[in-house]
């Protein structure tokens, strides 16, 4: 039987981090992936040119049960640290709005890297490999594989979540967290779109393929009863692109305000974020001759515009009362609609929620209960924004635990 230091379980993100930094320190490195094909949530990202980290990466850039577990290894493992070791590999990059980084080429080059840092740090590779049992012993744990038995000092489990199940993501984790007394917080898809009742969406699904920036926001419970309500508590406003879909609404913003989402909720769009509807066309209307389709034509594309409109589409400005002027604009900054859904972890880029936070020391990422096990990354109930976030999390929760076991 193989004895070692640490089994890394999970060769994604996190866990080659982890491995890296803990083989590079001395440790006895095993890392083990069912996978056949290396890090294929990695490859898939960016459109294949992962969007690897932030510029500006804080703990509100992330969603919680307990909104500042993440800070220390945010702070412990920045984002100019992850840029260096891609700049020391020589690997190209370039920044997109908002402080997204990009690789100029292929994803491939990232998962190359972190490759090349295990390597450097001498860790063992066992993949594809199955994990059928871990067993708590006196001196660590005991682990049966389909490669044949590992005894080993610490555990981490760095196996992601539920989201993106074709390439192969798995309840791994998850399952063994539960097996060793851990909290587990609910698992929900996050960065997903947004489904709404067949009949109610009926008029939009011509839009499908539409998109235009708009403001979002989670509305409080209890919406319904009438006027503005407040955002959710710790629901930020996002200011991001918004696709129409046949089923619903997807594109970033969508993404974003996802993972803020509750069953039951609404959510509303501004679809003239840097306009106050009302004046703006009550002020139009003394101004101009023009069709009120026109008018909205020049803040949207024409088909958004001919479908909201309706039968109004082929009036001029004038002719429309203040009233129906007032409505329609109000509606237009403030359209609030009711998700039925999400298009689910098919579709999500992560998951949302995972092992309880206040199971794991938040700087060795140990559970407190079970001393030598780990978890990291996508399977801790930490996710981030679009945005880079998420591999920065990943990043920087495999360097702390790396870094301490």
């Amino acid at each position: 039987m193989s004895q070692v230091d640490v089994v890394v379980i999970g060769a994604g993100a996190a866990g080659m981090m982890c491995a890296a930094v803990a083989g590079q320190r001395g440790q006895r490195v095993v890392l083990i992936d069912h996978a056949t094909k290396l890090a294929e949530k990695i490859r898939i990202s960016g459109g294949g040119r992962c969007n690897f980290t932030n510029r500006v990466v804080r703990p509100e850039h992330f969603v919680s049960e307990n909104r500042h577990f993440a800070r220390a290894a945010l702070e412990a493992y920045t984002p100019q640290d992850f840029i260096s070791m891609v700049d020391r590999h020589g690997i190209a990059w370039h920044e997109k709005h908002r402080g997204q980084l990009f690789c100029d080429s292929s994803s491939d080059l990232i998962i190359k890297m972190l490759r090349q840092e295990c390597d450097l740090g001498q860790v063992q590779w066992r993949m594809p490999d199955a994990v059928q049992a871990i067993e708590k012993t006196e001196m660590g744990f005991t682990l049966s594989t389909s490669s044949g038995p590992l005894e080993t000092a610490k555990v981490v489990i760095a196996t992601g979540g539920t989201a993106v199940p074709q390439v192969g993501a798995t309840d791994f984790g998850l399952v063994w967290a539960r097996r060793f007394g851990l909290k587990i917080i609910e698992p929900r898809p996050a960065l997903v779109p947004l489904l709404f009742d067949t009949q109610m969406w009926a008029p939009f699904q011509v839009l499908a393929g539409v998109s235009l920036e708009a403001g979002l926001d989670v509305e409080s419970m209890g919406a319904a009863k009438g006027g503005r309500q407040a955002r959710a508590a710790h629901t930020p406003h996002f200011l991001e692109d918004v696709l129409f879909t046949h089923k619903g609404l997807s594109g970033p913003g969508i993404l974003q305000i996802s993972s803020y989402w509750q069953p039951g909720q609404p959510i509303e769009l501004n679809l003239a974020p840097q306009h106050e509807m009302v004046a703006a066309l009550i002020n139009k209307k003394s101004q101009s001759r023009q069709q009120i389709v026109s008018v909205l034509g020049d803040l949207w594309p024409k088909r958004l515009a001919e479908q909201w409109l309706g039968s109004m589409a082929q009036l001029r400005i004038a002719e429309v009362s203040d009233q129906q002027l007032k409505i329609l604009g109000e509606r237009i900054n403030r359209w609030s609609l009711m998700p039925t859904g999400t298009a689910g972890f098919k579709k999500a880029e992560v998951m949302k929620g995972g092992v309880d936070t206040n199971t794991l020391n938040q700087r060795t990422f140990e559970a407190k209960a079970v001393p030598g096990l780990h978890f990291i990354g996508e399977v801790v109930d930490v996710t981030g924004w679009l945005g880079g976030y998420n591999f920065q999390w990943a990043w920087a929760s495999g360097f702390a635990c790396g870094q301490s076991i």
